[in-house]
């Protein structure tokens, strides 16, 4: 394992003159998590005045290494404008279940996120619940879960991911998850059906995250993008249950947990009335702030109005509620202090080698967390044109495992500009593997989707998990043990026990794949059954 203190004799202390092949330097690359990480940047939190302490950092960084300034007006950033909510106070959140009154208490049997429908007060008295099986509405798969039921002024109990995930087979193509499975889809159809709340149940392995996740992830400020009509996208009450409360809801009703699940996963499934009401009482600060991305660029010298992007998103989740230990920063070493580590030393290594065909954007985003919103807003107002937007690699959580024979992407996506990263990974001899956890919904998980929706080709860049040493098996046990004990909670720290051998590696196959591109004359293509083509489809007479 090469750690830290094994390269500190090799590392190379300033920028080289870069020629084609360059030499990336995991020492800076670590050195950039440990400062993006310390408390001192107070876990990144957007609107905070960590904000301004990241944008300064990323910004100098940039401007040393030999960017351009690419936001609008030749700045650095680009504004976000953002709705910013939080709860006042304690939720006071009630069920009454067969004439029992049952308090729930915020982070332990629900998880209540601030309204974001622009309410300054959600106020819900004896809201009936109404269990809508996976809450789906998919007419072209033929699927619908609500049968008409008028669920005005109710609570609709959904399950996560798809009807398909138990079964592994069905109309939502298996374990894969759709996006009909990512409770953000719950959220939105919960609006469209008019109720007043969403309650998703947890389950750790349809949701592919425990407990600790949701409670820390969903308990804190709230952001969206500044909305037309905010109401016509979310209901009053967005909010996860614990499934054991689950488990006593059916159980009042004379049913059985399991037998429902069971139940819902099939299309002739009918909504049914749980017997219990829910009261929800607390006030709501919601304000319009501003928030930025950060765009470094290098102008391309035959075609600078063509862009590629690399990207990574630059915050986490601030200051929380406190762990078992009293730690209330979540510093987001891994996620993703590493991607903007990784970003910055590909905006080096593209500074100090011959200029590029296309211009090459490095775009840091803002709010990832609160639900792709930075990476959204520059999709809806994009300062380079997307339809001469030749790709995306996106980069989240790259390292800390060490060198793998492989690569893969998050989610399942078909399209040329995979092609071409399989093309050059395989010059390196790495192999690509197919994302092993399709049902956790990656896909639709970061900012690369955003882009996606607008037609842009684009993938999220991960490791690979067949590590050089110890194979798939260590692999998969480290992956899933940062998952449980560490994702989106205080103990994503840096640390100067990690294995720094896969940064050269996986940045090298970054820099060759985007560098490909940058100096070609090829438009990747999105495969024809890619829900994606016909967006781009419409701006193929701009690209030449």
């Amino acid at each position: 394992m090469r750690t830290i203190a094994a390269l500190l004799a090799a590392t190379i202390l300033t920028a080289p003159a870069y020629a084609a092949e360059p030499v990336f330097d995991a020492m800076r690359v670590s050195q950039d998590v440990k400062t993006l990480s310390s408390d001192a940047f107070e876990g990144r939190g957007p609107a905070t005045r960590a904000e301004a302490k990241t944008i300064d950092f990323i910004t100098t960084q940039m401007k040393a290494a030999g960017l351009q300034p690419g936001g609008p007006g030749g700045k650095w950033t680009q504004d976000v404008p953002l709705l910013m909510s939080d709860i006042v106070g304690t939720p006071n959140i009630a069920l009454h279940i067969g004439g029992t009154v049952r308090p729930l208490t915020q982070g332990q049997e629900i998880a209540a996120r601030a309204a974001l429908n622009g309410q300054t007060r959600v106020d819900l008295k004896s809201a009936p619940l109404v269990f809508v099986g996976y809450g789906v509405k998919a007419p072209e798969r033929g699927w619908d879960d609500f049968k008409g039921a008028d669920l005005k002024g109710k609570i609709m109990v959904v399950l996560v991911n798809d009807p398909d995930f138990e079964g592994g087979e069905g109309d939502f193509g298996g374990k894969t998850m759709t996006y009909y499975g990512r409770w953000t889809y719950k959220y939105e159809e919960g609006a469209r059906q008019g109720a007043a709340g969403v309650l998703v149940i947890h389950e750790y392995a349809p949701a592919s995250y425990g407990w600790a996740t949701v409670k820390n992830s969903n308990t804190n400020t709230m952001f969206d993008i500044v909305r037309a009509k905010p109401m016509a996208e979310h209901v009053p009450l967005e909010a996860w249950i614990q499934r054991d409360l689950a488990v006593d809801l059916f159980k009042a009703a004379g049913m059985d947990f399991d037998a429902m699940k069971k139940a819902a996963q099939k299309k002739d499934f009918k909504p049914v009335a749980l017997n219990a009401t829910l009261d929800a009482s607390y006030a709501v600060k919601a304000q319009t702030i501003v928030s930025h991305n950060i765009l470094g660029r290098l102008p391309g010298k035959t075609h600078p109005n063509e862009t590629v992007i690399y990207s990574a998103h630059w915050d986490h989740l601030g200051i929380g509620q406190p762990d078992a230990k009293g730690d209330r920063i979540y510093n987001g070493a891994r996620d993703n202090a590493s991607g903007i580590a990784s970003l910055l030393e590909l905006g080096r290594a593209f500074a100090h080698a011959p200029r590029t065909d296309r211009s090459i954007v490095f775009l840091a985003v803002t709010a990832e967390e609160k639900g792709l919103l930075g990476s959204e807003y520059y999709g809806a107002s994009p300062v380079y044109p997307l339809a001469t937007t030749a790709g995306m690699f996106n980069m989240d959580n790259m390292f800390g495992q060490g060198a793998a024979k492989d690569f893969t992407i998050s989610g399942v996506a078909k399209l040329g500009l995979l092609d071409l990263l399989v093309a050059e990974g395989t010059k390196l001899g790495r192999v690509y593997s197919p994302d092993p956890r399709t049902e956790t919904g990656g896909f639709y998980r970061s900012d690369h989707f955003s882009m996606a929706k607008q037609g842009v080709p684009a993938v999220s860049y991960k490791p690979g998990i067949d590590l050089v040493n110890g194979g798939v098996a260590r692999g998969r046990a480290l992956g899933d043990a940062y998952t449980k004990d560490r994702y989106h909670q205080p103990a994503d720290e840096w640390s100067a026990d990690w294995d720094l051998s896969s940064v050269g590696p996986d940045l090298t196959l970054l820099y060759n794949a985007g560098r490909a591109l940058a100096d070609s004359r090829s438009w990747p293509e999105w495969s024809a059954d890619a829900e994606f083509k016909a967006k781009r489809d419409e701006t193929a007479g701009q690209r030449k």
